[in-house]
């Protein structure tokens, strides 16, 4: 028995990473799975190793919203869970970035997460309730030297997050936020980032001193969208190796 059996999901950003870790993850729990991302190639390549559904999905686009809630009730007769991880990061300090730079991050990481609130919220309802579960950041808490758009997009996803809980409580719908730290994905290693950031004077700073891996993520993502999270609304958690303790960061 997985704590998810029964659950529909819905899972953006899917396609490798964490969002990938979220699918393989809601599986192994018992979840029939929908996920989407632009990234076409991957996710059909997952969907064939998982058995998951997958759905070309750009969160910036109110259609492709309807399109994959509408291929997870369409598949399986409901929707149970949202998983709003879809996300993008660009290292660039405020004065080398272009507003369409800054515009790119915010359209897919703040406007992508509203956009997946609200599209779930009728076929919640239909269902008799859900969960909603918004990745956020350590960088929702905290600002970073070259991350503005992206830091100001996790520290809006969580008003996003606290808001949408107060409204949707009454339908028996609930949202909590997840801020990961420092996890071992293809985000983090983008090029840009790893040559402006000193890598083991990083690890030094932090109390678990390591990236944690997807899956770890994914585990509080899964108990967040699952009955066992019951009485848990409006709350942020940090899957973070103790990097807000504010020691040497």
């Amino acid at each position: 028995m997985g704590i998810l059996d029964g659950k529909v999901a819905l899972i953006s950003g899917g396609a490798r990473g964490m969002g990938a870790a979220h699918v393989r993850r809601f599986l192994a729990e018992g979840a029939r799975v929908v996920f989407g991302d632009v990234l076409e190639e991957e996710g059909k390549a997952l969907a064939a190793e998982t058995g998951a559904t997958f759905v070309r999905h750009d969160v910036r686009s109110p259609a492709e919203w309807a399109a994959a809630t509408g291929a997870a009730v369409d598949a399986y007769g409901r929707l149970d869970v949202l998983v709003n991880n879809a996300g993008i990061l660009r290292f660039r300090r405020i004065a080398e970035m272009d507003l369409a730079e800054f515009e790119e991050v915010v359209g897919v990481n703040l406007t992508g997460t509203w956009l997946g609130v609200k599209s779930v919220i009728e076929p919640m309802k239909a269902a008799g309730g859900g969960a909603i579960v918004n990745i956020s950041s350590v960088e929702g808490f905290i600002g970073a030297e070259g991350l503005s758009a992206y830091s100001a997009s996790k520290f809006a996803v969580r008003g996003v997050t606290k808001a949408a809980a107060r409204e949707l409580a009454r339908f028996g719908i609930r949202v909590n936020s997840v801020h990961p730290g420092a996890i071992n994905t293809p985000m983090v290693a983008a090029p840009e980032l790893a040559a402006e950031i000193d890598g083991a004077a990083f690890l030094r700073a932090m109390p678990i001193r390591r990236f944690a891996e997807p899956v770890e993520v994914s585990h509080v993502v899964a108990f967040l969208a699952s009955d066992r999270a019951s009485y848990c609304t409006g709350g942020e958690f940090t899957v973070d190796g103790g990097m807000l303790t504010g020691a040497g960061y």
